[in-house]
């Protein structure tokens, strides 16, 4: 499969530069340990959040950035797709026979981002043995379904603000605002923003299709199994993202590099 070539390869060249990539990845650790290090001490002075424990919101925290971190491994091509458009390189990849989305994807991989994912997956170790809730098969297939999802809404995100480039040539800064924004919003169940901010990241950004209403299922708030199945709906944002896609590259036309 060519997507794999794209990975071997990336993987042989992330391997090429170890001090720095040893560097690179500390950091990176460091600013994810960081990052959840300030949500203990804010629990540490207030004990919850709009009746939300500590352990329940480590769970929100902790899946919602490693969802991001998989995102940024994985789909960084997007991400960074300005530089394609700039230096004249899209227009190279239009002329090869496999599709533009496998392309840009494999454009750009950064294995660094898995030391977030470490981290996250100690933060849910973490949740599961403070949270007051049994834990079950659906219970832990809800949190991969949770996973999954936010891989896909955070990915659709970035494919969006590629697609902007076939207009704008530069990445606009404000598309940050639903990527790193949206990290930290999604970090904390969505109830304790105002409604209609709420409302928006579920129906429109559907951040809470991974996050809030399948912890309701995980935390016993809610029996319904429908919350559980909620982060399907986070799957499916990847359709209309990549019709949007389709539809710029047919209608950009170059920019003439």
């Amino acid at each position: 499969m060519l997507y794999l070539q794209y990975v071997r390869i990336s993987f042989r060249s992330f391997c090429q530069y170890r001090l720095n990539t040893l560097f690179v990845t500390v950091t990176q650790m460091i600013n994810a340990l960081l990052s959840f290090a300030a949500i203990y001490l804010l629990f540490e002075r207030f004990g919850n959040i709009k009746g939300w424990t500590l352990g329940e919101i480590s769970l929100c925290f902790a899946v919602t950035n490693a969802s991001f971190a998989i995102t940024e491994t994985f789909s960084r091509g997007f991400d960074l797709f300005s530089q394609l458009v700039v230096s004249g390189d899209f227009d190279r990849l239009m002329l090869r026979p496999r599709s533009t989305v496998l392309q840009v994807l494999g454009s750009k991989l950064d294995f660094t981002r898995l030391s977030k994912l470490a981290v996250s997956f100690a933060v849910i170790s973490y949740a599961v043995t403070v949270m007051d809730t049994q834990w079950n098969a659906l219970k832990v297939l809800t949190v991969l379904l949770m996973l999954t999802s936010g891989f896909f809404v955070f990915s659709g995100m970035f494919i969006l603000g590629a697609t902007v480039c076939f207009w704008t040539v530069q990445g606009l800064e404000f598309i940050n605002i639903f990527t790193d924004g949206g990290r930290e919003l999604a970090s904390y169940p969505l109830p304790i923003y105002q409604k209609w901010l709420a409302r928006f990241f579920t129906f429109v950004i559907p951040f809470g299709s991974f996050n809030y209403l399948p912890l309701l299922y995980v935390t016993g708030r809610s029996s319904n199994p429908m919350y559980m199945l909620a982060s399907l709906l986070g799957i499916a944002f990847i359709v209309p993202c990549l019709l949007v896609w389709n539809f710029g590259v047919r209608h950009y036309l170059s920019t003439g590099n």
